[in-house]
């Protein structure tokens, strides 16, 4: 898949395409559908599928108070999108002066001058343009008029819930990251380097990698059966996600203790998956009342995983 930022580095010899239209901000399953009928008419009609996405979020630049904390980073939702089969992406930086756009203009000067657009695809409830006044009806009366042809693409539902950032964020924000994941379509993970740390988990019997992520977690506090994957490897893995209260501490660490792994993590790059939630953190009396707890841990998340 190829990436352009911006519309001066759209390549000008493609002559028609189908836009999937949206911020995509974490890719679920929903997307997805939006994906896939972009990349389906791409493929009938014999021209590029190409998404049209916006960084920062929208909210980032309207309303930076409310804004939501990201679901993925901009690289990962480029490999979600290409994994959708989708030919190329314009990632557009989302501006003021690209949210005060007339819709009729975005439509015309953007995606039907610039992007050559010949089908837009959107999901049901997206907006766009100044007031949030584009929407598929608006898409719908363009099309009649400029000759394009709006594929409206409906909620998609699991467990009778429609797909959602939203509802993703609120699932993750409980520590439900088995729900979240049945809306990603995948587990919800983090990426990080391994830091060093103070050493608290070697001198427990159980070695830690200290992850510093690259995007504020979503998940609370709490103990996480995982999946560590590094250099194409994937390693069960005990993570702890807290501020390590039975020492008195109160910074946020990512502490991955990488089941049945002994060697050195230092300085890598590494993904962590959250697959279940085991507990809560929690303050121990004790340094021996930690230790047997986090063998508990590991039982538990070799039975869960």
């Amino acid at each position: 898949m190829w990436i352009v930022r911006g519309l001066r580095s759209f390549a000008p010899d493609v002559a028609a395409s189908v836009i999937a239209l949206g911020t995509f901000d974490g890719v679920h399953l929903a997307h997805r559908a939006i994906l896939d009928v972009a990349v389906a008419r791409g493929r009938e009609l014999g021209v590029p599928a190409v998404a049209c996405t916006f960084e920062p979020h929208p909210m980032d630049v309207l309303q930076p108070g409310r804004a939501p904390l990201p679901i993925a980073t901009l690289d990962d939702r480029l490999t979600w999108i290409s994994e959708a089969g989708i030919d190329g992406t314009v990632v557009l930086e989302f501006t003021r002066a690209l949210a005060a756009m007339e819709p009729e203009a975005f439509v015309k000067d953007v995606l039907l001058d610039s992007l050559h657009a010949r089908e837009i695809v959107v999901g049901y409830n997206h907006t766009f343009g100044r007031g949030a006044r584009g929407n598929a009806h608006l898409l719908d009366a363009l099309g009649a008029r400029f000759g394009f042809r709006t594929h409206v693409v409906p909620a998609y539902e699991v467990d009778g819930v429609p797909v959602s950032s939203s509802e993703i964020r609120a699932a993750l924000q409980a520590g439900n990251v088995e729900r979240a994941a049945r809306f990603l379509g995948r587990p919800y993970a983090i990426t990080g380097d391994v830091v060093a740390g103070a050493g608290r988990g070697r001198t427990l019997g159980f070695p830690t990698a200290n992850v510093q992520p690259s995007l504020t977690p979503l998940i609370p506090a709490g103990v996480y059966a995982c999946r560590v994957e590094f250099e194409r490897e994937h390693h069960d893995a005990v993570v702890n996600v807290g501020v390590r209260p039975t020492f008195g501490e109160d910074t946020l660490c990512i502490e991955a203790h990488v089941l049945d792994f002994s060697g050195d993590l230092y300085g890598r790059r590494v993904r962590v998956a959250f697959l279940h939630h085991l507990r809560d953190e929690t303050r121990f009396p004790s340094v021996d009342a930690l230790r047997a707890q986090i063998s508990r841990d590991i039982e538990e998340a070799r039975r869960a995983l």
